[in-house]
C-alpha cells in the first residue's frame, strides 16, 4: 500500500476507504464510528501552515470539538490561540487546557456564563469577549458592575462583508454593524472610556471569501464570477480594515487582529494589519472544501454507519445519518456517502435523524451489519453526535490501526451550544 497521504486518499480512494473500514472493524468500533486518520490530519496541518505564509493560525474550536486534538495543534509552531464559540467553552479551554489566549468568535448575552467568567480570574485574564455595540457592554455591566470586577478583555467585531451601491448590495454574512472606519473608531472610543473593560483586539471574518467555493465542478461561469467578487472584496477589505485598525489603535494598544478562515488563508495573510488567521474545518477536511480550486484538504475525519435494513435489492438503510452542517438548507450541507463507492441519497428522505436509505448498484453487495462511510460537510457537526473519536495510525507499509480513542466535547459531558 502506498505511504503518502496523497496516494491513499486521492489516487486510490477505494483502497483508502477500505483501509479505514478495516481499522474500525479490527478495533470493534460500534456504529456510529467516528475516526480521524492521523496521516491525513498531519497533511492538513502542514498545508494550512504553508498557506498561511508565516502568519499564526488561531484554531476555530467549533470545527474541531475534540480537546486533545486542539491541544496537539496548539503545541506546534505556527498555531496560537483559540477562536471559541461559547463563553463557558472559552473558560473551560482557558483553565482546563491552559490556553492563554481564547477569543470569543461571537457576542454573548448569557448572563450566567459571563458571571462565571468574571468570577474566575485566570479565565478572565485569558478570554476575550467580542462586541459590536455599546449595548453588549451594558449587559456585561449589568451582570457584575465595573467596580466589583477586574477588567474584562474586549475585542471589536469589524464587519468584513463587501458593500456597494450605497450599501444596498451586501455580499457576505450578516454579522457586525461596525462596517465603516468611523464606526470602528467610535466604538473603540466608547470602550476605551468605559471602566471595567480593556480593548485588546479586533476580529474580522471575510466569509464571502473564506466560505464560498471557487472551484465547483461544472460551474465554470459561476467560478469566474465568484473569483472576481473575491478579488474585489479582498482588495476593498485590505484598505478598509487597515484604516479601521489604525483608527482603533488611536484608542487602545491592540494585542491581536484576527481575520479570515480556512478558505482565505493566502489572501488574508497579505493583509499587513492582520496578526493571526482563524482556521477550523480545514483540519478535518470536510467535503465542502472539494469546491475550492486553490487547495484541497485530505479527508481526515469520517464516520461509519451500520446497514440495518434492505428495503430493495439496490437500496440499503443505515441507522442514523442526519449530521447536517450549518448554512443554507441544501444537498451540499448533508454528509457525503463515500464508501462503498456509488451510493447516493433517495431524494424523498436524504440523511435522516434515525435512518438514512441509500441507493445504487453498490448496494447489491452490501449486507446487514456492513458499514457505509461518510464525510461530513464542515467539521463541528460530527463531534456533536458521538462521545469518542478513534485515531487511526498507519505503519511503514501504510497498514491502518486504531492507535487511540479520545473523547469529543460531548464525551466529556460538554454541550456548549
Amino acid at each position: 500500500m502506498p505511504n503518502s497521504c496523497d496516494e491513499l486518499w486521492q489516487r486510490d480512494p477505494e483502497t483508502y476507504w477500505r483501509s479505514i473500514d478495516a481499522a474500525a472493524r479490527a478495533a470493534r468500533l460500534d456504529s456510529p464510528a467516528l475516526v480521524i486518520d492521523r496521516l491525513a490530519l498531519e497533511h492538513n496541518i502542514a498545508d494550512l501552515r504553508r498557506r498561511a505564509g508565516g502568519v499564526p493560525i488561531r484554531v476555530a474550536s467549533k470545527s474541531v470539538r475534540v480537546r486533545s486534538v486542539i491541544g496537539d495543534i496548539l503545541d506546534r509552531d505556527g498555531f496560537a490561540g483559540v477562536l471559541a464559540y461559547s463563553v463557558d467553552e472559552a473558560r473551560w479551554l482557558a483553565t482546563e487546557l491552559d490556553v492563554p489566549d481564547v477569543l470569543m468568535g461571537y457576542p454573548t448575552t448569557s448572563r450566567g456564563a459571563i458571571g462565571r467568567l468574571i468570577a474566575d480570574d485566570t479565565a478572565r485574564e485569558r478570554v476575550t469577549l467580542l462586541v459590536d455595540s455599546a449595548a453588549q457592554l451594558d449587559l456585561i455591566d449589568s451582570v457584575v458592575s465595573p467596580g466589583r470586577r477586574g477588567a474584562v478583555r474586549i475585542a471589536i467585531d469589524l464587519d468584513a462583508s463587501l458593500r456597494f451601491v450605497f450599501g444596498l448590495v451586501h455580499i457576505g454574512v450578516r454579522r457586525s454593524p461596525v462596517h465603516r472606519v468611523s464606526d470602528a473608531a467610535s466604538l473603540a472610543r466608547t470602550i476605551a472610556h468605559r471602566p471595567g473593560f480593556s480593548l485588546v483586539g479586533v476580529m474580522s471574518y471575510e466569509a464571502q471569501v473564506a466560505g464560498v467555493g471557487n472551484g465547483v465542478d461544472g460551474a465554470d461561469l459561476k467560478n469566474r464570477i465568484v473569483g472576481v467578487m473575491q478579488d474585489q472584496s479582498m482588495s476593498e477589505l485590505r484598505r478598509r480594515r487597515g484604516a479601521a485598525i489604525a483608527a482603533i489603535r488611536e484608542h487602545a494598544d491592540l494585542h491581536f487582529v484576527n481575520a479570515g478562515g480556512t478558505g482565505s488563508l493566502e489572501e488574508t495573510a497579505k493583509d499587513a494589519s492582520v496578526t493571526d488567521i482563524a482556521a477550523g474545518s480545514g483540519f478535518f477536511g470536510g467535503h465542502l472544501f472539494d469546491n475550492y480550486r486553490h487547495f484541497r484538504p485530505a479527508p481526515a475525519m469520517a464516520f461509519g454507519l451500520d446497514v440495518v435494513r434492505r428495503p430493495a435489492r439496490n437500496i440499503v438503510t443505515c441507522l442514523g445519518g442526519g449530521w447536517v452542517a450549518s448554512g443554507p438548507a441544501a444537498p451540499d450541507r448533508l454528509p457525503k456517502p463515500v464508501w462503498p463507492q456509488g451510493l447516493s441519497y433517495i431524494g424523498t428522505e436524504a440523511a435522516g435523524e434515525v435512518q438514512t436509505p441509500l441507493r445504487g448498484d453498490a448496494a447489491r453487495a452490501v449486507g446487514i451489519g456492513d458499514r457505509v462511510w461518510f464525510r461530513h460537510t464542515k467539521s463541528g457537526e460530527a463531534a456533536e453526535h458521538v462521545n469518542e473519536v478513534a485515531i487511526i495510525d498507519r505503519d511503514a507499509d501504510g497498514g491502518p490501526r486504531v492507535a487511540d480513542v479520545v473523547p469529543t466535547y460531548r464525551g466529556e459531558g460538554k454541550s456548549f451550544l
